[in-house]
């Protein structure tokens, strides 16, 4: 049955309830989510994002697909009961991306069941980014004792007042990341405004009154085992080399290990050898990875 075929500048928050149903009824959706935490809160979003709806003839939700415009490409992610839908949806999305382009489309696939992965695949696709997520036992983790560089004050982040500094250093530390350096108050709010967040998780690294260095921790707590996350960790440029970066994960570990928590995960780009090398040094291993599609 092929489905019926919507696109939407908005979600009603009805049709923001389907998706979020559809994401967490998917194949592996509690190791990885179809629908990113991003594309989660852009659900409601409107111009320049996108929004499909895939409904039976009855209006049931078969299929979700958005797409995501910044200053360089068009991210899309996807969601479907099955492949045949994800496919409608993927060439929907490139000829929605094409009556109106932003950059090129690029589309991610979360998780090895991702039936994303399998649309993308079969439409022939090439691979052109790979985020590996790791994840590591959090009782059994030794992280001894790191010297903290001379100068540096570790505190948790306190909204309203540290909100400017903050986005400054992460456009700083994350100058080259398509998404992270490109965070705007309104993402920074969103975040904040979450269940999740917890301001004793989110340690700042401060030397001379200026913020050199964060560790943004997050605890997952809708898994069936409540997870920590190593968020994000974002280091100055001009304080590379004072191994900072060990200093705060130790830091983000420990707390996060205080909470009763017996699993961490996190995700890095598989590039980034430095970070990859730094986190394998503690024990994370890989757990699963995302795969960034384009067409060749």
């Amino acid at each position: 049955m092929t489905p019926d075929l919507r696109s939407v500048t908005t979600l009603t928050e009805d049709q923001a309830d389907q998706v979020r149903r559809l994401v967490s009824q998917s194949a592996g959706a509690q190791d990885n989510p179809p629908i990113s935490e991003g594309g989660l809160l852009r659900l409601h979003a409107g111009a320049p994002v996108r929004h499909l709806l895939a409904t039976s003839e009855g209006s049931e939700l078969l299929g979700y697909a958005q797409l995501a415009p910044d200053a360089e490409a068009t991210a899309a992610e996807l969601v479907a009961v099955d492949d045949a839908v994800a496919l409608e949806l993927l060439g929907a999305l490139e000829k929605l991306d094409a009556e109106d382009p932003h950059g090129e489309l690029r589309l991610w696939a979360h998780g090895e069941s991702s039936v994303a992965r399998r649309a993308a695949q079969q439409a022939g696709l090439l691979v052109t980014r790979e985020l590996l997520q790791l994840r590591r036992s959090l009782p059994d983790l030794e992280l001894g004792d790191v010297p903290r560089p001379a100068g540096v004050n570790i505190r948790p982040f306190v909204p309203g007042r540290d909100d400017q500094a903050w986005l400054a250093l992460n456009a700083l530390a994350f100058a080259s990341h398509p998404e992270q350096g490109g965070w705007t108050q309104r993402d920074l709010d969103e975040r904040l405004q979450e269940p999740w967040f917890d301001p004793g998780g989110f340690l700042l690294a401060e030397r001379d009154g200026e913020l050199v260095g964060y560790h943004w921790t997050k605890v997952h707590d809708e898994t069936p085992e409540p997870m920590g996350e190593v968020y994000v960790l974002g280091i100055h440029p001009a304080a590379q080399g004072m191994h900072l970066g060990r200093v705060l994960l130790t830091a983000g570990l420990r707390h996060l290990r205080g909470l009763g928590l017996g699993t961490v995960l996190l995700y890095v780009d598989e590039t980034n050898t430095g970070a990859v090398a730094l986190y394998r040094t503690l024990g994370f291993a890989e757990f699963s990875r995302d795969v960034q599609y384009v067409r060749p």
